[in-house]
C-alpha cells in the first residue's frame, strides 16, 4: 500500500513539476520579448533560459524517476 501511494506521489510529482516550469519558462520568454533590444540580443537570453530551465526540469525528472525505480 505504501508503494503504490509512493508511486502516485511521485507521478502527480512529475506532472507538476512540468506544468510549473511550462509556465515558469513562458514567463521568462514572455518578460525578455517585452525588452525594447532587437531579437539578435533577446535570442541568447531566450535559449538560455530555455536549456536552464528544461536541463532543471530534466534532471528533478530523471531523479524522481530512478527513485520511483527504487520503490518497485
Amino acid at each position: 500500500m505504501k508503494k503504490e501511494i509512493s508511486l502516485l506521489l511521485i507521478t502527480w510529482t512529475k506532472r507538476l513539476l512540468g506544468l510549473t516550469a511550462f509556465f515558469v519558462w513562458g514567463y521568462v520568454i514572455f518578460t525578455i520579448s517585452r525588452s525594447p533590444a532587437p531579437f539578435m540580443e533577446q535570442a541568447p537570453y531566450c535559449m538560455g533560459s530555455t536549456i536552464l530551465i528544461f536541463g532543471l526540469l530534466t534532471a528533478a525528472y530523471k531523479g524522481l524517476d530512478h527513485w520511483s525505480l527504487q520503490n518497485k
